[in-house]
């Protein structure tokens, strides 16, 4: 009867050693999962390469831009308060000068490229061509735009010698009138600075 019973009961010690919890005196593992080089490289990194803070005419704080370098893009990011419902042009200037009360300090449109204003224009646009920006009825907006290539040229032209200015326009732009869109005169104007 011993010979029965000591193989069963080493049976039943070991079921139940292994449904029951690791004892307290066990190490526990804190080793975390990190992702593998290859996923690393596939994630864009978002890197902050330029801001902007956006002011009114009378100094009025009116939001901030972000320029992000994103695995080999570069995105432009704005978060406006303070404006006027509506459709507003929204475009990089030539200039960082944001001199008020007009904000005319900030030059034309960026165009290193010597294109034809207008994203619906068929002789092509030029890189301060953005999409129109759509403020809501308490007066903020956000959007983020693509700038395409993360080539060293448009960071050059951003970053210039005499820099490169965020405007926003009183009205929508036409995507076609050549030079300006007929957006109007500047409401807000922030100077992009490298970071």
């Amino acid at each position: 009867m011993i010979r029965l019973s000591l193989p069963i009961a080493l049976t039943a010690v070991a079921a139940l050693a292994a449904c029951s919890p690791a004892s307290d005196t066990a190490e526990e593992s804190t080793s975390t999962e990190t992702p593998s080089a290859d996923a690393a490289a596939e994630a864009p990194s978002n890197e902050t390469v330029g801001s902007a803070s956006l002011a009114l005419a009378d100094g009025t704080p009116a939001g901030t831009v972000e320029l992000l370098g994103n695995g080999g893009n570069l995105t432009l990011k704005i978060a406006a308060t303070g404006l006027p419902e509506g459709t507003h042009g929204f475009h990089l200037h030539t200039t960082g000068d944001c001199t008020p009360p007009d904000f005319t300090s900030a030059g034309g449109h960026l165009n290193p490229a010597g294109n034809e204003h207008g994203r619906e224009n068929p002789a092509g646009s030029h890189l301060g061509d953005l999409p129109n920006l759509v403020v809501a009825a308490d007066g903020t907006a956000s959007t983020t735009t693509d700038l395409g290539s993360e080539e060293q040229s448009v960071i050059d032209s951003l970053f210039d010698a005499d820099g490169t200015a965020v405007v926003v326009h009183a009205d929508a732009d036409d995507y076609r009138t050549d030079p300006t869109g007929n957006a109007g005169a500047r409401l807000a104007c922030g100077v992009l600075e490298r970071t």
